[in-house]
Order: C-alpha cells, then sequence, then structure tokens
C-alpha cells in the first residue's frame, strides 16, 4: 500500500498564512496523473480557504511517451472541464504539458490565468557552492525547446547535469512509494549525479517529490534536493490577488477548503493516494469523456 503523509518530508518550511487566503476563489490543477498532487499540496498550504480542483489524466499517463499534439488536445479538455466547474485559475501542474500546451492554452483562453510549471534551475543555480547540478526529469522535458530557453537564461557557468527518468514517473504513477522497482530506478538514476560530484540536485518532474526521501538516500545528505512546487505556489497565490472580485464570491466561500478530485483513469486510485499522500478524505469521480 502507498505510504502515509506521515512518511513524507514537509513540502517546505513552516511560514504564517492568513486563515482566509483564497477564500471565494476556486483553483483548477492538473498532472498526466498522480504527481501533481504534490503543487495541490503546497497550494493548499498557501491558500487554505481555496476550493481546489484536482484532474489526474492517469488514463493517458504518461504525457513523456506522447505527442506534442496529443497533450495539447488533453490539456484542452481538461481546463475546459476545469472551467464548467468554477475554476477561476488553472495551474499545470505537470513539466511536459506546460512545454508542450501551455502557450495553447493562454492563447485558446486569453482571460483565463494559466500558471505553468518548470525544473528550477535558477534556484539551484543560486543555491549551489560548487555549481555542479543535476536536473532529473522526463526525456520529454529535457529535450523541450521550453528547457532549453530555461538553461540559456538561468544556467549560467554552472555545469548542469542533464538525467533523464525514463519509466520513473508511471512506477510512482502506480502509489506505491517504497516498492523494490523503485529503490532501483532511483539508484540508476542518481548514479551519474554522483559520479559528477553534484551538490544541488532539481527533481524537474511533479511526480518525483514524492519519492525525495529515496533521492536523498541515494544522493547523500551533503545534495541538496530542490523541487518547484513551492514556487508554483507562491505564483498561483500571486496570481489570485490579480483576479477580480466575483459577484458570487459569498456564495462560493461557503465552499472553502473544499477539494474534489477527477480521474481519467482509476477514480479509486486517485482516492486512495490523495489520502495515503496528502490526508484528503475526498471521493475522486470519473473525468468525463470528450
Amino acid at each position: 500500500m502507498p505510504v502515509s503523509t506521515d512518511s513524507l518530508p514537509s513540502p517546505f518550511p513552516e511560514q504564517p498564512v492568513a486563515a482566509e487566503a483564497g477564500r471565494g476563489v476556486s483553483i483548477g490543477v492538473f498532472d498526466s496523473g498522480l504527481g501533481g498532487l504534490s503543487v495541490l499540496r503546497a497550494i493548499r498550504a498557501h491558500l487554505p480557504a481555496a476550493e481546489l480542483l484536482y484532474v489526474a489524466d492517469s488514463g493517458h499517463a504518461p504525457y513523456g511517451e506522447k505527442s506534442d499534439e496529443f497533450i495539447g488536445e488533453r490539456s484542452e479538455h481538461i481546463s475546459r472541464f476545469l472551467m464548467t466547474q468554477g475554476a477561476d485559475l488553472i495551474v499545470v501542474a505537470c513539466n511536459t504539458a506546460t512545454a508542450a500546451a501551455v502557450h495553447h492554452l493562454r492563447s485558446t483562453w486569453p482571460s483565463m490565468p494559466v500558471v505553468g510549471v518548470e525544473p528550477g534551475v535558477k534556484p539551484a543555480v543560486a543555491h549551489s557552492r560548487n555549481q555542479r547540478i543535476g536536473v532529473l526529469a522526463t526525456p520529454f522535458t529535457l529535450q523541450s525547446e521550453k528547457f532549453r530557453s530555461l538553461l540559456e537564461r538561468h544556467g549560467g557557468n554552472a555545469h548542469i547535469v542533464l538525467q533523464p527518468c525514463p519509466g520513473l514517473a508511471r512506477e510512482i504513477e502506480r502509489g506505491l512509494l517504497d516498492s523494490p522497482e523503485l529503490h532501483a530506478l532511483v539508484s540508476e538514476f542518481s548514479q551519474p549525479l554522483i559520479d559528477a560530484g553534484v551538490d544541488t540536485a532539481v527533481l524537474g518532474c511533479t511526480h518525483y517529490p514524492f519519492v525525495a526521501p529515496l533521492f536523498q538516500q541515494a544522493l547523500g545528505d551533503g545534495v541538496h534536493i530542490i523541487d518547484t512546487a513551492e514556487a508554483v505556489a507562491r505564483q498561483t497565490a500571486r496570481r489570485v490577488l490579480d483576479l477580480p472580485i466575483r459577484r458570487d464570491a459569498q456564495a462560493r466561500a461557503a465552499e472553502a477548503r473544499a477539494t474534489r478530485l477527477w480521474s481519467s483513469g482509476d477514480p479509486a486510485l486517485l482516492t486512495h493516494v490523495a489520502h495515503a499522500w496528502l490526508g484528503l478524505k475526498t471521493q475522486a469521480g470519473a473525468l468525463p469523456k470528450e
């Protein structure tokens, strides 16, 4: 069975957050599968009164094996669904979907705020002492034009080891965070970073924070691990401040703290994992087909 949230590290240091932050706002979040729950967790910490709507497109995971056109179609379908559920803002909690589809979503709905994710190269460069950094991500993310642009803008003179992790997101998607298969994959993908002497490792996929303890164990305590859920949550909170005040805000506020879940795969698995990993006691529904 998946491990409980008690065995997971805190996603970020404790900090004061207004209990009413996000009241009356609905935030739609989607990922190719379960990984975006790491982003959902961070958004909840920053906007505890917001209604959160989460879609796991597990029936079509992993996105890294799909074409840009397919990812764009799925992203548009899911975003449209989230808007019918009342989303005021969309968070693309998937590096692959961000690279392949975020511009399409923004051009399709120019008035809808869309927040994407990207590997934390900039904070990694700022944090690294020896300027030797490893980036763990899907092959698609590392090969994307968006990621190459990110490296050009923020890589500086750092020596950056790009480590593709084929199959890792798929294994995490099973919901078992301590399986021998996961240990083997993490060990395999960590070794090139160890050989390169990195002191900072970037988790470049929203699935990977859920196995951060395994990466820390494999890489050693001397390697600092960065994931971008906190940065995404902060950006989401900033964009929420820019949203117009809705006339029905008081009525919507009655749904404060609600979280609704849907999956295009197995809703029962999403229900179980959201409870085990995040402590959510919410029954997931089936994502309607087009």
